[in-house]
């Protein structure tokens, strides 16, 4: 894994930015195909993302996204839903076409069929070019919480209850957390041909050691990002503050 600690979270931004402008022109006309995350890792990614395509004329026309994940039981449209936050975030904002985003349909009369057909999804999209993740303090990727098989695919998980604690904060009344999601799993994040993960802050910081420097362990489902070829970590130095190793800190 390549790592990079950057002062703050705006540097770790303007990293991530470059590989997925790297990724965008590259792919050219042929369109490159998005991972897209959400929660508050990459929200410096995107905005710097999305003054690129105002100021430099990055163009997002041609590519295609996927979002890793969605509540079961919340609306395409609900205040809380990732498809809500994706569009606000960067979507509605760049030249990306609404209908060129696949997000998990957590309204989804049968959520389990659901996660099934996004898979399918997936795959007949030919798979992700460039993923970008975050990480939860338990060190679940994607909503992979902790005891996820890595093989495993697309399906409806049971959030931890530290999850469910951590996302609370996003709803008024914490009756009204979702227990459940539609996630990638293990498995399907695997196939993405470049992965970028990105995080700050103290809380992530014991997570962010066992990626870097633990063994590989169920129970902490970011360390199956270890056999992955091509990804990239990109972390402020709180968020490396447990680090140990000379060789991690200046790789």
């Amino acid at each position: 894994m390549q790592v990079h600690i950057v002062p703050d979270a705006a540097a770790g931004g303007a990293l991530v930015a470059d590989l997925f402008e790297e990724v965008i022109r590259e792919a050219g006309e042929a369109g490159a195909v998005l991972g897209l995350a959400t929660g508050s890792s990459p929200l410096t990614a995107y905005a710097e993302l999305i003054r690129r395509h105002r100021e430099r004329g990055l163009s997002f026309a041609h590519s295609r996204a996927f979002t890793l994940d969605e509540y079961v039981g919340l609306s395409g449209d609900h205040p809380q839903s990732y498809r809500r936050f994706i569009h606000e975030h960067l979507v509605d904002q760049v030249d990306l076409p609404a209908s060129a985003v696949d997000t998990p349909d957590g309204a989804a009369a049968d959520p389990d069929l659901e996660a099934i057909a996004y898979e399918r999804r997936l795959q007949d999209a030919g798979g992700v070019d460039l993923q970008i993740l975050g990480i939860g303090s338990n060190g679940h990727i994607a909503f992979n919480e902790p005891g996820s098989d890595r093989a495993s695919r697309t399906r409806v998980v049971d959030l931890a209850p530290s999850t469910i604690a951590d996302n609370a904060r996003f709803f008024r009344d914490p009756s009204q957390v979702p227990v459940r999601a539609i996630s990638q799993g293990l498995g399907t994040l695997a196939e993405a041909r470049r992965i970028v993960l990105t995080a700050s802050g103290a809380g992530k910081a014991e997570a962010i050691a066992h990626l870097l420097e633990g063994e590989m362990t169920d129970q902490w489902p970011a360390t199956a990002l270890q056999q992955h070829p091509q990804v990239t970590v990109v972390v402020d130095e709180a968020a490396a503050s447990r680090l140990t190793r000379s060789d991690t800190r200046h790789s």
